[in-house]
């Protein structure tokens, strides 16, 4: 039986006053000093039995905007991907959904092998020999790289591209902030990174060099070109990459990447508000023993048969402080099995397909906003993102796209006022022909205004 509607009675409070030894509210929070606390009554509605409050509640959430009702064109870090129905079924069950940190094998097994799945497909697509047992998000696993690399490097100077998701780079400053890191930031051009500018900045002190791939702006930055700028100095090369987009774009691994991180949202996780998520990190073999969180290993035990533990952990929990790269207590183990069942179930030939679907579908789109006049504004490689330059402020945009069942793009002056007026639109697999016709003549007819 599920309770949703947990009522409180005078009675109620009376008892859970008297359980702990005090006369009434005032007396509990006697710690307060007087002036502190409010003594007015707040304007609070009357309280509604449950049927009446439910009606309420439902009533206020359907007036939020939604994508089983919208169509929605916005991606910057969020997707509306095909959700496979086995995800909710597996991450449902109470040995996963209750499920804690693995410390007693004998116990966990289940838990620590879908961990042990979701490193092992994660390696696969980065191209990168360990992955760890997952982390809260994009953003903070690339923090925890950048902080990793000056850590390793013993340097203190990180080259930032400004083509990496604005959010990321906010989590990256904070992080930095501790270690006293300096961020360089490097500027883009037509949507991906000058290389140029990071040649001249780099030198011997730089610890690491920090691109996405794709980037913010949908575009594919040339991992390998930064590589070879790269060689001559000792700097680490870290690259943040929709694991999706790994399903057809060469992996990072392969252009020599030292470290690997990503979101693993485009993988049997709703976009829900934004969050959680599940953040991903791989790495080369020298860095094994520096990985923030936590890494499950396969072995085998005295009769030969096949089990997995805890391997390797370096947080500062379980380590000399000072030996410690992080102190990340927890991963996302229920998001990371949300992804992995996903991943299972779309199998390697089916998130191929899945990664080119998105491709074709955004490249359809751009063939039909150029067909009707509007200005595609970047040139270069992209996977399902791209950016269009309208006549009209993006914010107005969106609220006439909303008007007419659509959530609009991201609107990319937020973060890059010298883009005022560029809209990013992401375009996936859910997406239909019709759905993305309709999109392109009402931006074209508001555009018009």
């Amino acid at each position: 039986m599920e309770f949703r509607y947990l009522p409180m009675t005078e009675q109620d409070k009376k008892e859970m006053l008297s359980a702990i030894g005090v006369e009434s509210t005032d007396e509990l929070f006697s710690d307060i000093p007087e002036n502190l606390r409010y003594k007015g009554e707040l304007e609070l509605k009357k309280p509604l039995n449950e049927y009446a409050l439910k009606k309420e509640l439902t009533q206020l959430a359907e007036k939020n905007v939604n994508m089983k009702k919208y169509s929605s064109f916005l991606g910057a870090g969020v997707y509306d991907h095909f959700l496979p129905s086995v995800v909710d079924h597996v991450i449902s069950r109470s040995e996963f959904y209750t499920a804690y940190t693995p410390y007693q094998p004998e116990v966990s097994q289940g838990e620590l092998q879908a961990i042990f799945e979701f490193q092992t497909m994660i390696s696969e697509l980065t191209g990168m020999p360990i992955a760890n047992s997952s982390m809260y998000d994009g953003g903070t696993a690339l923090a925890e790289a950048v902080n990793l690399s000056a850590a390793q490097m013993k340097k203190k100077r990180i080259l930032l591209s400004k083509a990496i998701h604005p959010e990321y780079r906010d989590v990256i400053r904070t992080y930095a902030k501790g270690p006293g890191l300096e961020i360089v930031e490097i500027d883009h051009v037509d949507g991906t990174t000058n290389l140029t500018q990071l040649e001249s900045e780099l030198d011997d002190q730089t610890a690491g060099v920090v691109m996405q791939y794709p980037n913010f702006f949908g575009q594919i930055e040339p991992l390998k070109k930064t590589k070879e700028i790269m060689e001559q100095y000792k700097a680490m090369f870290i690259v943040s990459s929709n694991p999706l987009a790994l399903g057809y774009l060469t992996p990072p691994g392969d252009f020599g990447a030292d470290i690997v991180t990503g979101d693993t949202q485009v993988f049997g996780i709703p976009a829900q508000y934004g969050g959680p998520h599940c953040g991903y990190f791989a790495a080369s073999k020298k860095l094994m023993r520096k990985v923030p969180g936590r890494l499950v290993g396969q072995t085998t035990d005295e009769e030969g048969h096949r089990g997995y533990v805890l391997t390797l952990q370096a947080r500062e929990q379980h380590i000399r402080r000072e030996k410690a790269t992080s102190n990340i207590c927890s991963n996302q183990a229920l998001n990371a099995l949300a992804s992995s069942v996903a991943m299972s179930a779309l199998g390697k030939q089916g998130l191929r397909k899945l990664a080119i679907q998105n491709m074709q579908k955004a490249r359809y789109l751009k063939q039909q906003l150029q067909d009707i006049g509007l200005n595609v504004a970047l040139a270069g490689p992209f996977f399902n993102e791209l950016v269009v330059k309208l006549s009209c402020p993006v914010d107005k945009v969106n609220q006439e796209l909303l008007k007419r069942g659509f959530i609009g793009g991201y609107d990319l002056s937020e973060n890059y006022p010298e883009l005022d007026g560029h809209m990013l639109i992401a375009v996936t697999e859910t997406r239909t022909k019709e759905e993305i016709d309709t999109f392109v003549r009402e931006l074209g007819d508001i555009n018009d205004y």
